[in-house]
């Protein structure tokens, strides 16, 4: 391994190290209750280093994958599968994260109450909720040869999103997303088929 592979792969583990530190603290005691100097001893690096791997705050501790999810929902709609749609391959996805998440994560309800009832945490998850739905959105726009404004794209991108919070506590979470991504796809399928209509007359 070269010497910048080290590197990178010290950083990647001093992350996930403090990641790893701060939720099992934060589920231990509360949010509220502990300060990044605790979070940094418990992880046996500086203050100055947990700032160096989370500038943006606290709040960034507990979303460690926040880049990694974006990577992947745009990664869905540029590379999905030959004559999948966009909606469907986004059902995929999600089908995919909660399956491994449900087989690797046995604290997930813990970690989901944490977010729901800590509003420092719900406002950051909202605020980075948004700016996936942005980098979705255009995505979008870019494989179907839209405008990036096109109000469709940010619709399709808002409610896929958002259907993960609408099926969140449901026993039948499942066929609960099938049937919005359903009603997604026919939606965004007619539109689409409307817009070429347009475009050839």
């Amino acid at each position: 391994m070269t010497e910048t592979g080290r590197r990178e792969r010290k950083k990647a583990a001093t992350r996930q190290a403090l990641a790893d530190a701060a939720l099992e603290l934060f589920l231990e005691r509360g949010y509220d209750a502990v300060g990044v100097r605790e979070i940094a001893e418990v992880a046996d690096v500086s203050v100055a280093t947990l700032f160096k791997h989370f500038p943006d705050g606290k709040e960034t501790l507990v979303f460690d994958q926040d880049a990694d999810r974006e990577t992947a929902l745009v990664t869905a709609v540029r590379e999905r599968l030959a004559g999948q749609s966009i909606p469907q391959a986004l059902r995929q996805l999600l089908r995919d994260e909660r399956s491994h998440r449900a087989r690797t994560d046995p604290r997930l309800a813990e970690f989901v109450r944490l977010i729901d009832t800590t509003p420092a945490l719900r406002e950051y998850f909202r605020r980075m909720w948004l700016r996936h739905e942005n980098a979705l959105a255009a995505a979008i726009a870019a494989d179907t040869g839209l405008p990036e404004d096109d109000a469709g794209c940010h619709a399709l991108a808002h409610f896929a999103l958002e259907a993960v919070a609408l099926v969140r506590g449901r026993d039948d979470a499942e066929p609960a997303l099938d049937q919005i991504f359903t009603l997604l796809d026919i939606g965004w399928t007619g539109t689409m088929r409307e817009s070429t209509r347009r475009d050839r007359t």
